[in-house]
């Protein structure tokens, strides 16, 4: 009896320390869904507890590389500079792709512009198209309105729109996606990009086309079937170390409940 109570304890014990305190830091695009399907297992996991924080995709990594986080979140790739400190630090980190999300370019309501290509993005954010009416709007010079560097966005928008080019020098860094939103909605004529999920009545998409051909606008069902073309993974880093502390969070994230968390948040579920 006394051999059955202690391995009902030990159990116990076992059980409260595989679900330990959580932290997520990173990206401002997948924060959402981190803060959703955090708080619905915390409901259904009392002893647990998780805090998540945003700051973008390169202070999240760069937190997990100093311990003072144990989960980043991501909106691109881990880069490989970030791999080589990883691997000095005698440590190895796991990716998990948790989601996608489709990336909206979005202008002033009333932008009479409708729709874009790649090339016409590539050359305002490069600052070669600097009026609308280049691209069939009104005479209006176009403000452009852009992430700051160490977001994952800013790095994806780099790769897929720009082709790896630089963004024009003058353009208006902002530190999260609700301060795009709230200066595209003021700025008569800006341009800036946010995600899917982020998009609101106050900014107007652009329908994008990356062949000249076919443009599609940025949707839930535009994104899953890949006729928007401005599609990206989002990401969950960890230190595979810690993989039995933080695998009932990432289980979670990625089961049936927790995806369905995820598409009703305007993101697009891995399964």
């Amino acid at each position: 009896m006394i051999m059955k109570t202690l391995s009902i304890i030990l159990f116990l014990a076992l059980a409260a320390s595989s679900i330990q305190a959580q932290r997520i830091k990173g990206s401002d695009t997948v924060l959402p869904i981190a803060q959703q399907t955090a708080e619905r297992f915390m409901a259904l996991t009392p002893e647990a507890r998780v805090t998540v924080t945003g700051g973008g995709t390169g202070v999240g990594i760069s937190a997990l590389l100093d311990g003072t986080t144990d989960i980043a979140m991501a909106s691109r790739p881990i880069k490989f500079s970030e791999k080589m400190k990883v691997k000095s630090a005698g440590k190895e980190v796991e990716e998990v792709i948790v989601a996608y999300d489709a990336l909206a370019v979005v202008v002033h309501p009333s932008n009479p512009v409708k729709q874009l290509t790649r090339q016409q993005l590539e050359d305002i954010f490069r600052g070669k198209i600097t009026n609308w009416k280049q691209v069939g709007g009104d005479d209006r010079k176009i403000v452009v309105y852009s992430r700051e560097t160490s977001s994952g966005t800013y790095e994806f928008f780099k790769e897929s729109v720009l082709k790896n080019k630089n963004y024009m020098s003058s353009s208006l860094s902002m530190p999260a996606t609700g301060a795009i939103i709230q200066s595209v909605s003021q700025t008569r004529g800006a341009i800036g990009y946010v995600g899917l999920a982020y998009l609101s009545p106050r900014v107007k998409s652009i329908s994008v086309s990356y062949d000249g051909k076919h443009y599609a606008p940025p949707s839930m069902e535009s994104a899953t079937d890949k006729s928007y073309p401005i599609v990206r993974p989002l990401y969950y880093y960890y230190n595979k170390e810690n993989s039995e502390q933080v695998a009932p969070l990432v289980n979670f994230i990625l089961s049936p409940a927790g995806q369905e968390i995820i598409k009703k948040s305007g993101y697009i579920p891995v399964k």
